[in-house]
């Protein structure tokens, strides 16, 4: 996707939109992960945001139990109480309550594989690409993605678990926004006055075509806009 055009740059984000790719097999020419183990999935999110192209297996996913969830990774026999310790731990400390959880979103099919790195670098065809952004610009990405029919006047929108995001998008076919929880949070370091937009793999390509018009409509609609504040003051 290296002949796209940059959307980081255009939108003036802090890091790059990553893709992220769901395998029945792992994609050709793309390493496997090495960075030993990690405590959540989305912290491979932060490793693609910082430039790295990798693959990791279901195994890698393993030390984060909401996240293996979302991804429809089932745990090993030893380790299958995990998820309902990790929930009780968030009900008693009054985080999330259990009727939520058949609520969360999670992917279709287990994958054997999920490739991450940079969007215009990745060397895989995403499933789902993330861009972390301020609202600012996450609302002219939303512009971008309405303008490339990826997305309607109501988004689909998530807090937690962040991971969710992925399979929110992907199952719906359309941009969806998640608030970051605190666990992403802690794991990726995102800034508090930042989110996540992700668009479904498949759309990125026309919504990041349509990143320079959306910039250029808001460039005339913002003076647009600041003439008739100044109009509106002189009175």
């Amino acid at each position: 996707m290296s002949d796209l055009p940059n959307v980081q740059s255009l939108l003036g984000l802090m890091k790059p939109p990553i893709a992220v790719g769901f395998f029945d097999s792992a994609p050709p020419g793309v390493s496997a992960w090495a960075g030993g183990p990690a405590p959540s999935g989305c912290t491979f999110w932060q490793k693609a945001q910082q430039g790295a192209v990798f693959c990791t297996e279901a195994s890698d996913h393993y030390n984060c139990a909401v996240g293996a969830y979302t991804h429809n990774i089932s745990l090993p026999e030893a380790r299958a109480g995990e998820l309902m310790q990790t929930l009780e731990f968030m009900g008693a400390n009054n985080y999330v309550a259990m009727e939520e959880v058949p609520g969360i979103p999670t992917l279709p099919k287990t994958p054997n594989f999920i490739a991450y790195g940079p969007v215009d670098r990745a060397g895989f065809v995403p499933d789902v690409v993330i861009v972390a952004a301020k609202p600012a610009q996450a609302m002219l990405l939303y512009e971008a993605a309405l303008k490339a029919g990826a997305g309607g006047a109501l988004l689909n929108v998530l807090g937690r678990p962040g991971c969710a995001i992925l399979p929110l998008a992907m199952n719906g076919g359309s941009a969806a926004l998640s608030l970051g929880c605190k666990g992403n949070r802690t794991y990726t370091g995102l800034p508090d006055d930042e989110m996540y937009m992700a668009v479904p793999g498949p759309k990125w390509a026309e919504v990041a075509r349509k990143v320079e018009e959306i910039l250029t409509a808001n460039q005339a609609i913002g003076a647009y806009h600041s003439e008739r504040k100044q109009q509106f003051q002189a009175v």
